[in-house]
């Protein structure tokens, strides 16, 4: 284990960081870090894509919650500028940035913002079936809801809302599970390949 630790450590201190164009030029495999692949033994990360709040447990002593404490380290070996980050449960590409190597902070900031400010568009809803459209109106007001939720009362009467961001697409699949290879789905959905192209799992 202390050596996973040290290896993943924050810091500045390893190899270059990798840009779109060296990947290609490498052909680089790329690791990614226990906690964003779902494979840490002793912490499991709980995030939330509606509040965007980071926390964990460990699954063997799940009555205590942990803080996510290794938010600053990189989020793969070798570190690189940019992650593509797609999902099977919405149409969307989150490209993660950071010139200095992308954290897993960044993934969980990124992602955060990328599905709670931006909206639904009228072509995107329209081409839902309308069983699906109601579930996603229910769970746009549900998260209006929850996001106006203060200490006990509402900030201000919740409304309806009239749009709906990329977040109440998810329905109630809004904790992230992890991140995981498929260049087969990658293919299809995008029509490339790429070491940094990785698949977002998520859970109710």
């Amino acid at each position: 284990m202390a050596d996973s630790v040290g290896k993943w450590a924050a810091g500045a201190f390893y190899g270059p960081v990798l840009s779109q164009t060296d990947l290609y030029l490498l052909n680089t495999d790329l690791q990614l870090h226990p906690i964003l692949a779902n494979e840490d033994a002793g912490f499991h990360l709980v995030f939330s894509l509606i509040t965007g709040q980071t926390g964990g447990f460990n699954p063997d002593a799940r009555d205590r919650d942990l803080q996510f404490i290794a938010k600053d380290e990189p989020a793969t070996l070798p570190r690189v500028q940019q992650l593509i980050i797609i999902t099977e449960i919405s149409p969307w590409c989150t490209i993660v940035k950071n010139e200095r190597g992308v954290t897993m902070n960044d993934v969980c900031t990124t992602v955060w913002k990328d599905y709670t400010e931006n909206f639904v568009t009228d072509p995107e809803f329209g081409a839902l079936p309308p069983r699906l459209q109601e579930q996603v109106k229910r769970m746009a007001a549900h998260n209006s809801q929850a996001s106006q939720w203060s200490g006990g009362y509402y900030a201000t009467p919740p409304v309806a809302p009239n749009r709906y961001r990329r977040v109440d697409w998810l329905r109630e699949r809004t904790f992230f599970e992890g991140l995981r290879k498929s260049d087969q789905y990658s293919i299809s959905r995008l029509g490339f390949k790429a070491p940094n192209i990785f698949v977002m799992d998520l859970v109710a």
